[in-house]
């Protein structure tokens, strides 16, 4: 790559993402091409965009995946367009991100199947669904039929199966754990989450904040080695799937106010509430 000269930091920054977005350099060579040491490009680009440049290269590889996917593209085809090189390439970390096979991502989750049901919780109804590796939904709303077009939106060509609770010995535990957890209970959940690399860092982050304690969004960010990146966290815990069970109400803005919360903030202010209660 030609050096790029006359940059601002934050001008070669951009630049750096523009060649990433543009082909596959490595971080040595991104470094040459925008004049600046490899060492400061991880840093100064973790900081400013809240991912490295190696993670920013495989949302946006991922993300042209699952879009050609969905617009029906051949698999291969689509895993090669999207730079995987070949097909096993996905599944050394592809196929986990995805939550499924790329195949089955490209039908809108065909041959995924997720059993759900739902409960009456303290915290009102709860829709939990689950695939054979865990729960991958928990929504919250008093319309049963809203919370079903949910899932339904999320994988529209899955093999949705909705079973009565307690009738099912994969599900029962689960929606029970799941219960258990919205009523205030200490439980371990396994749960099958569908996000970027950064998403899945930020949730992974919430489950180790102590119940009764909260995080600033910054503080999440530095948690995860990515200072600066307060609003892409916030965005981040918007986008959690898993209500409680992930716990995205223990964040909150520097000033200790709520901040957003996906499912209203007076809830929010309850859970944190009957958090520091207990």
């Amino acid at each position: 790559m030609t050096p790029i000269r006359d940059l601002t930091p934050l001008d070669k920054l951009d630049q750096a993402r523009a060649l990433l977005d543009a082909g596959e350099p490595t971080l040595t060579d991104l470094a040459s091409a925008i004049g600046i040491s490899a060492s400061h490009l991880q840093r100064r680009f973790t900081a400013r965009f809240g991912i490295s440049p190696a993670e920013y290269l495989a949302q946006r590889k991922l993300g042209t995946l699952k879009s050609a996917l969905r617009e029906g593209s051949d698999v291969s085809a689509a895993l090669y367009d999207a730079g995987y090189g070949s097909p096993s390439r996905v599944y050394e970390g592809g196929a986990a991100r995805l939550g499924m096979t790329p195949a089955r991502y490209r039908a809108g989750g065909a041959g995924e199947q997720i059993r759900w049901s739902l409960a009456r919780t303290a915290l009102g109804t709860a829709l939990v669904a689950t695939t054979e590796r865990g729960v991958c939904m928990v929504e919250l709303g008093e319309d049963a039929a809203a919370l079903e077009a949910k899932l339904r939106a999320e994988f529209p060509q899955a093999q949705l199966e909705r079973v009565d609770a307690g009738r099912d010995e994969f599900l029962a535990p689960r929606l029970r754990a799941v219960a258990d957890t919205l009523e205030g209970q200490a439980h371990a959940v396994s749960v099958d989450l569908l996000g970027t690399a950064f998403q899945k860092k930020v949730w992974d982050a919430l489950m180790k904040i102590p119940a009764g304690q909260t995080r600033s969004y910054a503080q999440v960010a530095e948690a995860i080695g990515a200072p600066g990146s307060a609003r892409a966290v916030a965005r981040a815990c918007a986008g959690n799937r898993v209500a409680v069970v992930v716990p995205c109400h223990r964040v909150v803005r520097g000033d200790g106010s709520l901040g957003g919360y996906r499912w209203g903030l007076p809830l929010k202010e309850k859970l944190l509430q009957r958090e520091r209660a207990a």
